[in-house]
């Protein structure tokens, strides 16, 4: 399946620095405060262990890149890469004030180019950032090819849900979200991009599907909050 986002990649690049600052914010608002649990389930199942490489691609403001670190301990180390600077800035503070930067390396770079040789790593999580790059199976195809054979590779992403009920509510509630940005961080328009990018992302099973067309096995995927998200667990 062929997923890609029409929106030119610099356009999404400056919208991404405009949310920065109020990322999180919004993130626990627009999730009723339920991505934390999601990324919780999601690292029991990836059972990173100490000594761990891994590498946490479109980290973001680091809330996972951060949870890695902490797994993989002092003889571990994390890439948390990221095309938006604003939000590496806020991923390095957030890392400083964790005392984790012995552990973590943050790099700008571009997730569907990784700047590493193949089998590079052991694990490799990207978390709300598939919906919104330019080529979702090229993403996937990188991240295969640079972890390791039999390694562990993560998306926890929004996902369709398939009960007819649950979906117009789910409709319904995902409307209200640039109304929502706009009151909270005066953000209307980046806000309607995002619930665009979040209604055509692809379900659950196709996701798996992709997955295992970027070259996975052992796919399995869990979702969450009546389907509105989902963690897929993959391995190379």
């Amino acid at each position: 399946m062929t997923l890609t986002n029409k929106t030119p990649e610099s356009k999404v690049q400056s919208l991404f620095n405009q949310i920065a600052p109020n990322y999180d914010k919004m993130n626990s608002l627009i999730s009723l405060g339920n991505h934390q649990q999601w990324r919780k389930v999601a690292m029991q199942r990836l059972d990173v262990q100490p000594g761990n490489f891994a590498i946490d691609v479109c980290c973001g403001s680091g809330d996972w890149t951060i949870a890695l670190a902490k797994a993989v301990g002092p003889s571990g180390q994390v890439i948390g890469l990221d095309f938006s600077d604003q939000m590496l800035k806020i991923a390095a503070k957030k890392v400083d004030e964790a005392g984790l930067k012995d552990r973590v390396t943050l790099v700008k770079g571009d997730a569907m180019h990784l700047p590493y040789d193949d089998d590079k790593f052991d694990v490799a999580t990207i978390g709300f950032g598939l919906r919104n790059v330019p080529d979702a199976n090229q993403v996937l195809r990188e991240m295969v090819r640079v972890v390791r054979h039999n390694g562990k590779i993560a998306c926890l992403e929004t996902s369709k849900p398939t009960n007819s009920v649950v979906k117009l509510g789910w409709n319904a509630y995902f409307r209200t979200v640039p109304v929502m940005a706009k009151v909270a961080v005066n953000k209307y328009s980046e806000y309607h991009y995002l619930l665009r990018t979040t209604k055509e992302f692809v379900s659950a099973d196709e996701l798996a599907q992709m997955f295992e067309d970027a070259g996975m096995h052992n796919v399995t995927y869990k979702k969450f909050t009546l389907g509105a998200a989902a963690l897929h667990l993959g391995r190379p």
